[in-house]
């Protein structure tokens, strides 16, 4: 069976970076046979959270939510491109992410931090993986952290220099290890109902 992996990227910036990132990782993760899709927040354009998907009746949700939605439940496993601002992490996705809860539970998620600089984005990995754990998802300890980005890959995705080498010296650790999780969650889940 192939990983279904939805591949969350958020910013909204015009001349914005981490999406070659995200490029490459769609790209990456099909390579090895799973089945990626990458959820840009910008695209969907979810509006400030003011209801949760949850919170409207049933079949009166907007359509773009409503959809997304069913992608999350569908899911085997999630990755979150997490570029830092500020220490922290950019509200696009944050938004995005917080318009759901039941749907994330009991898959894995995997967290690709980045950003111009040598921290690499870790800083809002570290503050993702406390979101991603209180929303009911397993965080594996794999991370992929690319400093540079502006170097890192092409427009196509494609690594470049030394920090895309780094990145795809690094990518199949972090898929193995997403992989081992979303094994382990999608048969767990076929044996045993999750108690809530």
């Amino acid at each position: 069976m192939s990983d279904r992996i939805l591949i969350f990227y958020g910013s909204y910036r015009s001349d914005r970076m981490g999406i070659r990132l995200a490029h490459y990782l769609v790209e990456s993760f099909a390579a090895r046979g799973a089945s990626p899709e990458l959820i840009d927040a910008r695209a969907i354009g979810l509006p400030m959270l003011d209801r949760m998907y949850k919170e409207y009746p049933s079949g009166t949700a907007p359509e773009a939510l409503e959809t997304l939605a069913g992608k999350i439940r569908d899911a085997d496993a999630f990755v979150f491109v997490s570029g830092e601002y500020n220490w922290s992490v950019q509200p696009g996705l944050k938004n995005l992410t917080d318009h759901f809860l039941e749907e994330w539970f009991w898959r894995p998620a995997a967290i690709a931090s980045y950003s111009a600089g040598r921290m690499a984005g870790v800083r809002s990995g570290l503050v993702w993986h406390g979101i991603l754990s209180e929303m009911g998802m397993i965080v594996t300890s794999s991370t992929l952290a690319v400093g540079g980005i502006g170097t890192a890959f092409d427009a196509e995705g494609k690594p470049t220099g030394e920090g895309g080498a780094a990145a795809a010296k690094a990518f199949p650790r972090f898929a193995d290890d997403l992989a081992w999780w979303t094994e382990a969650a999608r048969a767990q889940r076929a044996r045993h109902a999750p108690p809530f």
